[in-house]
């Protein structure tokens, strides 16, 4: 459940950021707190629940980014600069297992989800372990959410 109010925050968000990007050349670094924020919406956390879960956190905690009904959920997001032939070509991998479920979320040059795919931790791991370089292709495997 999304309010209304989180709703008109991410639009604010997005927008300030694109107007910076306009302005500047480069957008700010907000992709990462977007796509935690995305997300949860995505697995049915209530704002509320996902604002709790959020207190006291920081962005450089280690392990997991939320958690939500005894789960706990990593993120990874991408986004296309929207400069010309810009695609997204690699994903973050995870940097421990300390966590139940991933989520990665790829959107357009104005924050648009245009997918997400969730991962258990040992079909990651299994999957995963190996690699060195994450693309997009990698992560279309696992549940697609969106």
């Amino acid at each position: 459940m999304t309010s209304n109010i989180s709703i008109n925050l991410r639009e604010q968000l997005v927008s300030v950021a694109l107007a910076w990007e306009r302005a500047y050349g480069n957008a700010p670094q907000i992709t990462t707190v977007l796509s935690e924020y995305d997300a949860a919406c995505l697995i049915g956390c209530p704002t509320g629940a996902y604002s709790y879960a959020m207190q006291g956190r920081t962005a450089v905690q280690k392990g997991y980014d939320f958690d939500f009904n005894g789960a706990r959920y990593q993120v990874k997001g991408n986004r296309p600069s929207g400069k010309r032939g810009s695609v997204v070509t690699w994903v973050p991998k995870a940097k421990n297992y300390d966590w139940n479920h991933l989520i990665w979320v790829l959107y357009d040059s104005q924050y648009r989800i245009q997918e997400a795919w969730q991962w258990e931790v040992l079909a990651y791991k299994d999957a995963f372990d190996n690699v060195k370089r994450l693309s997009p292709a990698h992560l279309r495997l696992g549940k697609q959410l969106a």
